[in-house]
């Protein structure tokens, strides 16, 4: 397993961390705790240091089963980090409230890392106008955090004006083959390591988009001398950056965790070649240009009001137009027969203030439903 060191703290992590927004389910939705608890350790035993979780994940019990993963000496093993749920924040009481909840369910008297969670400027704003700076402060000065971190969702600007704001130990986002100028963005995870702010990656995979390209970026892959799975290369896209620490998968069955202990268990930190970067290039080039929303599957637009499957509308979409048949209309049916259609949106825009990625999923879910249903 390749280790790695967060700057400026002393604490030694794993390239590899386990994501747990997409744990094994049951039929009926709920955590398939026998299963999930099983991938968790056996990650742990292989090599992983890192543990994310959060608050919403999972509908909230994410955290729950976590702390019962940890039990039996594993929590002393990892770093341990979740998020608190600035939309749930009202006044500045309600920070520790929250935190203390959710130390509790995790059963453990301190998390390493705790993260303003999905910070845009919007949440930025009020949680400075709440005192977060007094609140990680104090929770740090009681032990009930180690480090201080944000999550991260909105625009290069917004970004840095945030890392220079308080003394950031960790810093969450988004970043993939796909993403280099979205968001925080190269740049930004950059100015992170320049402060020596240790760089932690989500939807490495974009929401699995990464892992079955389609045909023209198979053969873009089968071209190249080294011989390399589509994961692998996404992963490696991230890993040979110095900046980054720790590159986050949410691990849905044990064949996945499988998959992720052998490539990094072979990764090592290295200069990646021109030849490489064109590589990069082309596959991200190749993707654009067929897909429609770029959805990363996250789900911070649900629960839909009225029940609207967005993420697996776009998703489905998307992945359509990159597979060799091209059509949804059969996967949209189904939709329709669950009632979680496109029609059933009454456009109150409650979803499109909640995407991390600012898509229009208003005007979207309209133009799906009239290819599928013309």
């Amino acid at each position: 397993m390749l280790k790695t060191m967060f700057p400026g703290i002393d604490r030694a992590s794993s390239a590899l961390g386990f994501g747990c927004m997409r744990l094994p389910t049951k039929e009926d939705g709920t955590i398939d705790e026998a299963q999930a608890i099983q991938m968790i350790r056996r990650g742990i035993d292989a090599g992983v240091l890192y543990v994310d979780t959060a608050y919403p994940y999972h509908g909230g019990e994410s955290e729950r089963l976590v702390g019962k993963a940890l039990k039996d000496g594993y929590r002393e093993r990892v770093i341990l980090t979740t998020k608190l749920p600035c939309w749930k924040v009202e006044k500045h009481e309600d920070m520790m409230n929250l935190l203390d909840e959710q130390l509790e369910k995790l059963q453990t008297d301190h998390v390493d890392f705790y993260l303003l969670h999905a910070l845009n400027a919007e949440r930025y704003k009020k949680m400075k106008e709440l005192g977060y700076k007094e609140f990680m402060d104090e929770a740090l000065r009681l032990g009930k955090i180690r480090y201080p971190a944000f999550s991260f969702h909105d625009e290069h600007d917004v970004f840095m004006e945030i890392l220079h704001d308080y003394p950031w130990k960790m810093c969450q986002v988004q970043m993939n083959i796909l993403d280099g100028d979205k968001q925080a963005g190269l740049d930004g995870i950059r100015e992170a390591g320049r402060l020596g702010i240790g760089v932690v990656i989500m939807e490495p995979l974009r929401g699995g988009l990464l892992a079955d390209p389609p045909k023209e970026v198979r053969e873009v892959y089968a071209a190249e001398k080294e011989t390399r799975s589509p994961v692998e290369w996404a992963f490696r896209y991230l890993y040979t950056m110095p900046e980054i620490i720790t590159i986050l998968s949410g691990m849905s069955d044990m064949q996945q965790v499988e998959d992720n202990l052998r490539i990094f268990e072979k990764a090592e930190r290295c200069d990646i070649s021109e030849e490489e970067k064109h590589l990069y290039e082309t596959v991200k080039e190749t993707y654009l240009s067929r897909m429609k929303t770029k959805c990363t599957g996250c789900a911070y637009c649900q629960p839909c009001p009225r029940d609207v499957a967005i993420p697996k509308i776009f998703q489905g979409f998307d992945r359509s137009l990159l597979s060799e048949k091209g059509s949804f209309k059969g996967g949209y049916a189904r939709i329709v027969e669950d009632k979680a259609d496109a029609s059933r949106c009454i456009a109150c825009r409650k979803c499109e203030r909640a995407c991390p990625q600012h898509l229009p999923i208003v005007r979207y879910l309209q133009e799906i439903r009239a290819v599928c249903e013309g």
